[in-house]
């Protein structure tokens, strides 16, 4: 019987790697909060699977008041250090499913690199409620592009990161028709924006070990896996440093109609 996926707290022993390793969003992201869904100072929006503070951050820098939902308990509290002295920013412990907000709390909800561990009826039925009217919803993610790095780097987790594939799976099971269907009968709206991360070799041994599925050291596949990992960098290397490209992918929409 294979074991399911715990969204909730697969990151709990990764948090320290993941503040350090995980990529950031693009300043367009920053442009369309603004632009599109109207974030500013005196507006509300929820950070939902908020994490370490990723995407909150970039939030914040909006002037929104940013309410950060997370259900582990270790990511909530790095968000919570790094946010310490920002009067607005909140933590709740949440999830998309039940956000613990209030009817009608938030102008926009904001999901980055999450909402394919959400439950997606639970989660609509949940960012109707706590949404006011003609909010809007926009869900992101970093998707690594089709490189030669990125053809080995795959190919790595698929010989030495066994729960990969599950996570990977689950990951392409959101994409664009799953998404549509979760903003029906409203249309979606999709944007594609550059971005990504250089590393040096111990750079990018923390990239591999912020997710979720890498093999922690004391797995049999660990040393393997470090093993090939340093071959990469060696093939791919350029002036010590090889490079994560990113496709940051951006559906929006409101979830009352257009």
């Amino acid at each position: 019987m294979v074991e399911p996926l715990d969204s909730k707290a697969r990151f709990s022993d990764r948090v320290d790697d993941y503040v350090r390793y995980r990529p950031s969003y693009p300043a367009e992201l920053g442009d369309l909060f603004v632009r599109v869904c109207g974030l500013g100072p005196g507006r509300v929006v929820a950070d939902v699977g908020s994490g370490t503070g990723i995407l909150s951050r970039m939030l914040l820098a909006t002037g929104a008041r940013v309410i950060g939902v997370e259900p582990n308990a270790p990511m909530r509290a790095a968000a919570e250090r790094a946010f310490s002295g920002d009067a607005n920013f909140a933590s709740v412990a949440g999830s998309a499913e039940s956000t613990t907000l209030e009817t009608e709390s938030v102008d926009a909800i904001a999901a980055g690199q999450a909402f394919h561990w959400f439950d997606p009826p639970a989660t609509r039925a949940e960012f109707t409620r706590i949404l006011r009217p003609r909010g809007y919803v926009v869900l992101v993610w970093n998707r690594r592009k089709d490189s030669p790095f990125d053809r080995d780097y795959e190919a790595m987790l698929d010989a030495h990161a066994p729960d990969y594939a599950r996570v990977r799976a689950r990951d392409r099971a959101s994409s664009g028709p799953g998404i549509q269907a979760f903003f029906a009968p409203s249309v979606a709206t999709f944007v594609r924006f550059d971005n990504e991360q250089r590393f040096d070799e111990e750079g990018l041994r923390g990239r591999l070990a912020s997710s979720s599925y890498a093999p922690r050291p004391g797995d049999p596949q660990n040393q393997a896996i470090q093993r090939r990992l340093a071959e990469i960098f060696r093939i791919h290397a350029v002036g010590g440093v090889v490079t994560f490209a990113y496709d940051t992918e951006v559906w929006y929409g409101r979830l009352d109609g257009p």
